[in-house]
């Protein structure tokens, strides 16, 4: 069977760059990977096909050579089908799939100080509301691991320096074969840190970081909410043998409030009113979440569960200088153990009211004198 042509194969044209060619390519690659077509020779030879268009094209000299001869410029033991089992898939797909299949393939070039990044530790801290609306600083104390002060977190022995892993040799990554395809993994003998303490040092055994108590200073921005997350970048554990430190993060829990209930920036409570001054009219100073009093008035005839909003007077947002409102709700409480001249008053006024008084009461009852009728 003629062999297909390589721009054919990976969909590109003769005048398409180098990029184009490795970002067809790599579509290519993704698509027909043994690894997810297990099982399935088609993609395995689709693969292989595209492997070996792309084998050819990467390369301006081979390049030159195709678009001169065509595929008989390497019938002789060259890039062809025929020598292509010779070809080094290990050195070619590690450039290529780093980017989609990490460690595996060509993983090592990352930094290999990544692998001994610290741990990033969680503190759980409760305030109150007022200190939410205000913000608050607060020492805190918690244990973490800090970088040793013997060896400066090397981990080696002052006066001497760590060796070149024996396993890997100090590339950080081991290789394997798997059938035709070579995997490259983390080394686990040092963890992809290519390096062997040889001469630990006593203050940390090697580690280059021991346990040990921390207070840090912490600023609670106003206006946080019950679960914010604040990220304190570097206050986590310490790396080891030089690695960078975690991060710390503060899960703030603001505690339930007396008077006040929130959501978001917006605060609510109930305000209790004698039928009377429901009644009549009224005015009442209630309190705010800053420690001070407002004034609000109630209307003649306020009914239960009537809200009156307060601009302003609500939480802080955590960006910008604005203020989310204050809600008011009137409950109107019905009085108890009434005494017997509070009862001889009502009884006076029951016998003087009238629809017009209690308008809500003459609809309700008129609605249900028309369903008991129906």
């Amino acid at each position: 069977m003629a062999k297909r042509d390589y721009y054919e194969v990976l969909g590109v044209n003769k005048s398409a760059s180098a990029e184009q060619i490795k970002s067809a390519y790599r579509k290519l690659a993704v698509k027909y990977h043994p690894d997810k077509n297990k099982g399935d020779k088609a993609a395995e030879e689709k693969f292989k096909e595209a492997s070996e268009a792309y084998h050819v094209l990467s390369n301006s000299e081979r390049k030159q050579n195709y678009d001169n001869f065509g595929h008989a410029a390497f019938e002789n033991g060259g890039g062809g089908r025929s020598g292509f089992g010779n070809f080094d898939f290990s050195n070619h797909f590690s450039d290529i799939f780093e980017d989609f299949f990490g460690e595996g393939f060509g993983g090592g070039r990352r930094s290999r100080r990544s692998n001994n990044r610290g741990s990033d530790l969680r503190y759980d801290l409760s305030i109150s509301l007022e200190e939410a609306f205000s913000g608050k600083k607060q020492d805190i104390k918690f244990s973490t691991s800090e970088k040793c002060d013997t060896c400066s977190g090397s981990g080696s022995k002052p006066g001497h320096q760590a060796g070149a892993c024996s396993m890997c040799g100090g590339h950080g990554q081991v290789r394997s074969s798997q059938g035709f395809f070579t995997v490259q993994q983390t080394c686990p003998q040092c963890a992809g840190a290519g390096e062997e303490i040889t001469h630990p040092c006593s203050g940390c055994n090697g580690q280059g970081k021991k346990q040990a108590s921390k207070r840090l200073s912490v600023t609670i921005p106003k206006g946080v909410d019950d679960g914010t997350r604040i990220r304190l970048s570097g206050k986590g554990e310490a790396g080891s043998r030089g690695g960078s430190s975690g991060d710390l993060y503060l899960f703030v829990n603001v505690n339930s409030h007396d008077l006040f209930k929130r959501s978001d920036e917006n605060l609510f409570f109930e305000c209790p009113v004698s039928i009377a001054d429901a009644a009549l009219g009224t005015s009442i100073e209630i309190p705010t979440i800053d420690g001070g009093k407002a004034k609000i008035k109630i209307p003649a005839g306020t009914q239960s569960g009537k809200q009156f909003r307060l601009r302003g007077k609500g939480m802080p947002y955590i960006r910008g200088n604005d203020f989310g409102d204050l809600y008011v709700q009137v409950n109107t409480e019905v009085p108890i153990s009434l005494n017997k001249e509070q009862k001889e008053l009502l009884e006076k006024f029951r016998e003087i009211e009238n629809d017009k008084s209690n308008p809500s009461i003459k609809k309700f009852f008129q609605k249900a004198k028309s369903f008991w009728k129906n």
